[in-house]
């Protein structure tokens, strides 16, 4: 599995319920991907969550299902400084 980040702009503030958090992981498990982290915008507008998946195309089908947006959705890979600097 790779993973990708996902920048999503809202119109209105963001405000998850528990139920929305549930939905989003039953479709994830559903789909095959994991939900590993958010950050959330001061404005509380925009959201860059980070996901396993098998490609940026699962990513969109899953934003498509849920109604939320996946404005751009970039491959990444993990770059850990503490590791880097335990090399120097």
């Amino acid at each position: 599995m790779a993973i990708f980040l996902i920048e999503r702009n809202f119109a209105e503030q963001l405000d998850l319920s528990a139920d929305d958090v549930r939905e989003v992981n039953e479709l994830n498990e559903e789909m095959g991907m994991k939900w590993l982290f958010s950050f959330l915008s001061a404005d509380q507008k925009k959201t860059y969550c980070l996901y396993e998946a098998k490609d940026a195309d699962a990513l969109r089908e899953q934003a498509r299902a849920l109604g939320v947006p996946a404005d751009v959705i970039v491959e990444v890979s993990k770059l850990d400084p503490e590791a880097i600097l335990a090399q120097a």
